[in-house]
């Protein structure tokens, strides 16, 4: 194995190691059981609104997930002083930035895979079924959505605690999946510094509607043209690769020194 993927397979024992996987995974399966056993409005638990809860929730998790995961390792590794054994090695610092991000997507891709397979099994229980194309589609762009996330939060803990990287990645991720999408709308009663603002935001921060097809899924609408699936895809890799960049030019000048560390 080369040096990106040694970095990325030790976070993952780790994880396994501090059980975060399960108790997520287990949550998601209480509350998805729960919602199956109750007659909400009247619904019955019904297979259509045990989707959009369920999907709701997997991408709620895999978002807390990718953050509280990525925000957490490079400062981490710094507190306990063995960044400087880990760059001892030799480990490049863009190998570094690489196999962190690396792992923390292959965990976050399992974990996901895991939720969707949940409410698949739950909606199956219940004697119905989701389309596989556009499910499989869905969760491609999903993991799409959660690398651009990762990226950012590796981007940002870069220069800041892990508090401090996981409040911002929360925060600007947030923005990104609920506010941008407006903003053209608030643009039409704005007008000056507002609209200037607010397009700036529209063109800064990663638009990360593009990636959420949950509605075709529960909708039974099809799966997405595979040319636009790819043109996804394609900005995704391009928003990942830009964050990852700049994690690693945040970080190739800084230095560390035992005192610090200590």
């Amino acid at each position: 194995m080369n040096r990106i993927t040694v970095i990325a397979y030790i976070l993952l024992l780790n994880l396994i190691r501090r059980k975060d996987l399960y108790v997520l995974i287990i949550l998601a399966a209480t509350m998805l059981i729960t919602l199956t056993s109750f007659n909400i409005f009247g619904l019955g638990g019904a297979s259509r609104y045990i989707a959009d809860i369920g999907l709701m929730m997997t991408w709620l998790f895999s978002w807390i997930l990718s953050i509280t995961i990525t925000a957490r390792e490079l400062p981490g590794e710094e507190n306990r002083g063995t960044i400087l054994n880990i760059l001892a090695k030799p480990v490049s610092r863009f190998e570094l930035i690489c196999g962190k991000w690396l792992g923390a997507w292959t965990v976050t891709c399992i974990a996901t895979a895991a939720f969707y397979m949940l409410v698949t099994v739950v909606i199956a229980a219940k004697g119905d079924a989701l389309q596989t194309p556009t499910l499989l589609q869905c969760f491609f762009l999903h993991s799409v959505s959660n690398a651009v996330i990762i990226s950012l939060a590796l981007a940002l803990s870069t220069r800041l605690n892990s508090d401090a990287a996981s409040t911002l990645s929360f925060i600007l991720s947030a923005t990104s999946f609920l506010v941008v999408p407006r903003i053209p709308g608030f643009l039409a009663s704005e007008s000056g510094i507002r609209a200037d603002l607010l397009l700036m935001v529209y063109n800064l921060l990663p638009h990360l509607e593009v990636f959420d097809i949950r509605m075709r899924v529960i909708h039974d609408f099809g799966p997405i043209s595979a040319l636009l699936l790819f043109k996804s895809a394609a900005y995704g890799a391009a928003i990942t690769s830009l964050f990852i960049f700049l994690a690693f030019l945040s970080y190739r000048n800084k230095r560390f020194s035992r005192a610090q560390l200590d």
